[in-house]
């Protein structure tokens, strides 16, 4: 997978890390692929609701040493 942008939002508490993320996935071309890292574990509810809202997809999450990591692909 090509990655576009990388966004680093870890250490921001709700709803920073989705506020951060739409500012930077309005920076990307469609089709392309943002990466989040956030620490927030209430991201995992919240960019799922987000993304499918804006109609973007969520091709890979993962988690590893308390990061989560998004991969986005903007609609």
């Amino acid at each position: 997978m090509k990655v576009t942008k990388t966004l680093d939002a870890k250490g921001f508490a709700c709803p920073m890390p989705i506020v951060k993320t739409k500012k930077a996935i309005d920076s990307i071309n469609s089709g392309d692929v943002l990466e989040v890292l956030v620490t927030d574990k209430g991201a995992l509810n919240d960019f799922a609701a987000w993304a499918k809202g804006g109609g973007h997809t969520i091709l890979e999450q993962k988690e590893a040493a308390g990061v989560l990591t998004f991969y986005i692909q903007k609609a």
